[in-house]
């Protein structure tokens, strides 16, 4: 899909009396215009987050307890379902992670990059219904750039450039994620740095495939190897980009994942894309 720059230019949308209370309407709008699975509802003040119906609260599968029971067994039951063989609870656990954490992320890292708007949302502030592809957020509190017109609004903090939006960014998805990972991390046999990586993969494959969607893949790959350079805890390694060379000399971007989703134990001649288990020559192959 090839989306005009100008419509994803980055300026921010400019502020009217309809739309003062839902600085990230936009951004959130143009998300499921490019992406239909994920649609984004946000909570006004005084309006109760939804819990019935297969919804549930980020602070409840942070805690670990039987709503994460409950939605992994989806999961357990996918893959059966799929595949036809039991996976491991680990894996099965890996996968409901993902599942989660790929989404959650876009909540943060697309209102920056369409908008310069980064949203605080704590696990308490959201809720998935991952059967209809939902997800409910209350944003009390975002950042933005001084000459953002949505500066004046109830909840904006003003920082003074580009870096310190991208901090900003970096710490709404650890704050986020963080006592997810916890919930998750007892079931996945993995330790914080195996966590963190595949929490830095989730925030980089994320953001470039909506960035692609949305017709600006090269310039998601700049604001991401920016976002993560290296060295910036609790994020393990870099956005790691590097670029393929096909037979008609034309590039393919590419990169290693910092962690492994284990479907290979589920398939162990399907690889991801991005696997450092598969090889260059097989990414050329598969891009066509």
């Amino acid at each position: 899909m090839t989306v005009p720059h100008a419509v994803i230019s980055g300026t921010p949308p400019r502020v009217t009396a309809a739309s003062a209370g839902t600085p990230l309407i936009a951004a959130y709008t143009r998300l499921t215009e490019v992406f239909p699975g994920l649609t984004i509802q946000e909570l006004a003040d005084g309006e109760p987050t939804p819990r019935d119906g297969g919804w549930v609260m980020a602070a409840d599968l942070a805690a670990g307890g039987p709503a994460l029971d409950a939605f992994l067994a989806w999961d357990n039951a996918q893959v059966l379902r799929d595949y036809g063989c039991q996976a491991r609870p680990d894996v099965v656990a890996s996968f409901g992670l993902h599942r989660y954490a790929w989404p959650a992320c876009l909540l943060i890292t697309v209102p920056w990059f369409l908008h310069r708007r980064v949203p605080r949302l704590p696990v308490e502030d959201v809720a998935f219904q991952r059967g209809l592809g939902r997800m409910a957020v209350r944003v009390r509190e975002f950042a933005c750039l001084p000459n953002d017109p949505a500066a004046i609004l109830p909840g904006a903090r003003i920082v003074p450039d580009e870096e310190s939006l991208r901090a900003e960014v970096r710490e709404a998805v650890a704050e986020h994620l963080a006592p997810v990972l916890e919930g998750f991390g007892p079931r996945m046999r993995r330790g914080r740095r195996a966590l963190w990586g595949m929490a830095t993969d989730e925030v980089v494959e994320g953001l470039w495939y909506i960035a692609h969607l949305l017709g600006d893949e090269q310039r998601g790959i700049a604001e991401l190897e920016t976002l993560l350079p290296g060295a910036v805890k609790p994020y393990v390694g870099t956005a790691g980009f590097r670029d393929l060379i096909r037979p008609d000399g034309t590039t393919l971007p590419t990169r290693d994942r910092a962690s492994c989703c284990f479907f290979y134990t589920l398939r162990p001649d399907e690889t991801c894309l991005t696997c450092p288990r598969t090889s260059d020559a097989e990414r050329l192959r598969r891009a066509g």
